[in-house]
C-alpha cells in the first residue's frame, strides 16, 4: 500500500492511496484524515474492495481508477462528484446511494444494484451495465454512452429529448421508459420488454428492432424508422411482402 499527498486545481489536498486491499476499517481513517466534509478528496488507484461494506460513508469527490469493487457494498454512501475509470465492480450494491454528477467511464458494473439511487446528472461512457437494476432512482439528467444495457432493469425512466449513442438494450425491460423525441445513434431494442413505452417522434433509424411483438407495434407510431426497419417489423410481425 502506498499512500501519498497532491494539489489538484482546486487547491485542496487529495489523498492518494495506491495498490492497496482495504477494510471498512481503513477506510473510515482515510475519511477522517480528509477533513471535515472530505476537502482533501481521496483518490484510489489500483486498490481492491472486493466484497467489502462501505455503506453509508461519507466518499463525496472521490476517486476509482482500476478498482475492483466486485460485491462492495456502497448502499446509501455519498458518492456525489465521484470518479471511476476502468473498475471492476459486478454485483456491486449502489442502492440509496447519492451519486449526482457521479462519472463511470469504462467499468465492467454487470449486475450492479442501483434502487433509489439518486443519479441526477450522473454518466456511464462505454460501461458494461448487463443486468442492472435501476429501479425507481432519481434520475434527471442521467446519461449513457456507448453502454451495455443488456438485460438491465430501467423501468420508467426518461430518456425524452435525449441523443443516445450505441445503447444496447437488448432484452431490457424498459417499461414506461420514455423515449419521445429521442435520436438513437446506433444501439438495440432487439427483444426488449416495451410494454407501455413512448416513442412518440423518436428517430429510431439507426436502432436494431429486431424481436418487436405485434403487440409493440402500435408504441412506435409517430417514431421515423427506415424502409428497411419497415421491412423488418412486416416481418416479425408475421406478414409477406411481395
Amino acid at each position: 500500500m502506498s499512500f501519498d499527498s497532491t494539489a489538484p486545481a482546486a487547491g485542496a489536498q487529495a489523498q492518494i492511496v495506491a495498490d492497496a486491499t482495504l477494510t471498512r476499517a481503513e477506510v473510515e481513517q482515510l475519511i477522517a484524515a480528509s477533513g471535515a466534509g472530505n476537502q482533501a478528496p481521496l483518490h484510489f488507484t489500483d486498490c481492491d474492495f472486493e466484497g467489502v461494506d462501505l455503506s453509508r460513508l461519507d466518499l463525496r469527490g472521490a476517486g476509482f481508477q482500476r478498482c475492483t469493487i466486485a460485491e462492495t457494498s456502497f448502499f446509501g454512501a455519498n458518492l456525489s462528484h465521484s470518479r471511476w475509470v476502468r473498475c471492476r465492480g459486478r454485483e456491486a450494491d449502489f442502492g440509496s446511494a447519492d451519486l449526482v454528477d457521479a462519472q463511470f467511464q469504462s467499468s465492467d458494473l454487470n449486475n450492479t444494484s442501483w434502487r433509489r439511487a439518486k443519479l441526477a446528472s450522473a454518466s456511464f461512457h462505454g460501461c458494461k451495465l448487463t443486468g442492472a437494476n435501476f429501479e425507481a432512482c432519481a434520475a434527471l439528467g442521467l446519461s449513457f454512452v456507448e453502454s451495455l444495457l443488456v438485460g438491465a432493469h430501467l423501468r420508467g425512466l426518461s430518456f425524452r429529448k435525449a441523443t443516445l449513442h450505441q445503447l444496447d438494450f437488448s432484452d431490457a425491460d424498459l417499461a414506461g421508459v420514455d423515449f419521445r423525441e429521442a435520436i438513437f445513434d446506433g444501439g438495440s431494442l432487439k427483444d426488449a420488454h416495451l410494454k407501455g413505452a413512448r416513442f412518440d417522434g423518436a428517430d429510431l433509424r439507426e436502432a436494431d428492432l429486431s424481436g418487436v411483438r405485434l403487440v409493440d407495434a402500435a408504441l412506435f407510431k409517430g417514431a421515423t424508422i427506415s424502409h428497411a426497419q419497415a421491412a423488418v417489423l412486416v416481418t416479425e410481425l408475421g406478414l409477406r411482402v411481395l
